[in-house]
């Protein structure tokens, strides 16, 4: 296995302008895994309940994801229910069910424990330390947060900043974070805390990359059919870290490719409804999608 991704799965009911669905496979971990199955062999630890469907679980497996870190508790599956008006930047929550997922703890199998990339999906980040603890000596660790750690959790996130090699959130969690507006400002107290690189996701205006010596602006790639943009940073978090696991090459040019990959991967899931889009891929199109990005951003 190249890639342990910790996170939730989910789920999904949701509105945008373009259509409604209701209770379709989500959250973090999905999102990232069928995404990141492109470029690396990904395992997967997460909980659902007993009410989760099986066809989900098929659905998971024949996309190559490993689910021997799945585990299913006595209850129902986490779920979240929400909308979107035409700025697709901004999710409306309607309804949140923790269920199974406010008890989880991450139980690490054996095997898992030797992966070298591993990725933090926006859980609690004591959990995320718990999966830290746990993990032998990856290569590489990356992270993602959500608002909701950083309004209350705000400490411990911090600690587990200092564990990790690189950190993505988008743009309004940074600021959040930082207590300030400029995101380079932003980026610069979070590489203060510990990690070498800080990704800055901005939805439909692309993302940053920062170093301590440099930075990388990427753009999104422009779409004309749009669906749901649910999962678009977790798909994101899978085509970075995928092509990185696939590469094993940390060098900061082969993170600004990581960045366009992720992008890539972002496109896609927006295209269909939940994990839909990323479901009926195959390597042709993403690679094509890849070489048209090549095309929007190259300048003499």
């Amino acid at each position: 296995m190249d890639v342990l991704v910790v996170g939730s799965v989910a789920l999904d009911s949701i509105e945008t302008p373009f259509g409604r669905v209701t209770e379709i496979l989500g959250g973090s971990a999905t999102h990232f895994s069928c995404s990141a199955r492109f470029f690396a062999d990904v395992g997967l630890v997460g909980v659902v309940g007993t009410d989760f469907p099986e066809e989900h679980a098929e659905l998971l497996a024949s996309r190559s994801i490993d689910l021997a870190g799945l585990e299913r508790a006595e209850g129902d599956t986490f779920r979240w229910r929400g909308y979107y008006e035409y700025d697709l930047n901004q999710a409306h929550t309607l309804e949140t069910q923790l269920n199974v997922f406010e008890h989880f703890h991450p139980k690490l199998p054996e095997e898992y424990r030797e992966a070298p990339c591993v990725f933090l999906g926006n859980i609690d980040p004591e959990l995320q330390i718990e999966v830290l603890d746990q993990v032998r000596s990856p290569k590489l660790v990356v992270c993602d947060t959500m608002n909701f750690w950083i309004e209350s959790k705000r400490d411990a996130l911090i600690r587990m900043l200092g564990r990790v090699n690189i950190a993505l959130m988008n743009d309004s969690e940074a600021r959040e974070l930082c207590g300030t507006y400029s995101l380079l400002e932003s980026a610069r107290k979070i590489l203060a805390w510990g990690p070498s690189t800080v990704i800055l996701k901005k939805g439909e205006h692309g993302a940053l990359m920062f170093t301590e010596s440099t930075h990388f602006s990427a753009p999104a790639y422009p779409l004309e059919d749009i669906k749901d943009p649910t999962g678009a940073g977790d798909s994101f978090a899978g085509g970075f870290v995928g092509h990185l696991a696939a590469t094993q090459d940390l060098s900061e040019g082969n993170i600004r490719r990581a960045v366009i990959y992720g992008s890539v991967m972002a496109s896609f899931n927006v295209e269909g409804f939940g994990a839909q889009r990323l479901a009926s891929l195959d390597a042709k199109d993403v690679d094509r999608r890849y070489d048209g990005f090549k095309g929007i951003t190259v300048f003499e």
